[in-house]
């Protein structure tokens, strides 16, 4: 099944800017998009606004700012309120996994977005109005901007907990029980340490317990601890302690001259000397030469789809 993520419409091409124009995102569209079926959203278009239009601002208290148009002033704060719990539910019910917002925007920004204090000054700070509901409403799911995405490492990362996200979807909270829980701990141990150790280790505990705790408990508390688990980035440290980590499992089975040309891989790109691929390539290689059936189902080797190239980086 294809992941599904909510998106701003503007950046899959459509002209719903202020402006008439759009901000198309060619790797959100064509490429990630083969993988994805998008639900694109307009707040400001969708309470009604035209095409081209007034620009909109954050006016107020960073907490609790109001949307109004820069000019003449209106205030479009609880339309877009009301209209955003609609959405939400819509959203909801499509089971989508994540989010792709439009940055700097004053309803779909989901950081450092501008705020005027009515007397000429302006912080930033604010978070767009529909942004702040649904990170609200959904704590759990994954959520960037396009601005962030351009940062491979970011970009990355995001893929990682959406597609894991669906996984967990899928797995787990379709049909919530210790089973399913267990199993998918275990076929994502070693995504879930490259990205923090820590975690995945008290994650494993909580799974251990996993027939001795109330099943709607298990569940929020296992999806909490993953959630944060997978905002910490997978650096070229933690994935090669992953890497020596399945290492492992062929120490028995590997020729002496194997063992060094794998470990002087995994050390090169340690080192940021070459791309992750390039170790994870000769582990996939053993994992099928020596049928190492434990590794053959960590989602870990393939976390996402080859063909959008996120481990081909230095």
């Amino acid at each position: 099944m294809k992941v599904k993520l909510g998106i701003s419409a503007c950046l899959l091409g459509e002209k719903v800017r202020y402006n008439g124009g759009h901000t198309l995102d060619r790797f959100l569209r064509d490429q990630l998009g083969q993988y994805v079926d998008y639900f694109p959203v307009c707040p400001e278009v969708e309470i009604g606004l035209g095409t081209p239009r007034e620009t909109l601002r954050l006016v107020g208290d960073p907490d609790a700012p109001r949307l109004l148009t820069a000019k003449t002033g209106i205030d479009h704060t609880d339309k877009m309120v009301t209209w955003a719990q609609g959405t939400l539910d819509r959203l909801a019910e499509a089971g989508i996994c994540g989010y792709v917002f439009k940055s700097k925007s004053p309803s779909s920004g989901m950081a450092r977005i501008k705020i005027y204090d009515g007397n000429g000054g302006v912080r930033r700070g604010g978070v767009g109005i529909f942004a702040r509901a649904f990170m609200e409403r959904f704590p759990q799911l994954p959520v960037e901007d396009e601005g962030r995405l351009q940062d491979v490492g970011l970009r990355e990362n995001f893929i990682v907990r959406v597609f894991t996200y669906q996984r967990w979807q899928e797995s787990v909270k379709g049909e919530p029980s210790p089973g399913a829980l267990v199993n998918f701990h275990t076929r994502n141990k070693y995504l879930f340490m490259a990205h923090h150790a820590g975690l995945m280790r008290q994650m494993g505990k909580l799974t251990a317990q996993a027939r001795s705790i109330p099943t709607e408990q298990l569940i929020s508390g296992y999806e909490a601890m993953m959630t944060d688990c997978l905002k910490h980035r997978a650096t070229a440290k933690k994935n090669a302690d992953v890497l020596y980590h399945m290492m492992g499992y062929f120490k028995k089975s590997l020729e002496a001259w194997e063992k060094q040309e794998l470990t002087e891989t995994i050390e090169n790109y340690r080192k940021e000397f070459v791309p992750l691929m390039v170790p994870m390539t000769l582990i996939n290689h053993y994992v099928r030469k020596y049928d190492a059936v434990y590794l053959k189902d960590q989602y870990y080797l393939a976390p996402h789809p080859i063909e959008l190239k996120l481990r081909n980086h230095a």
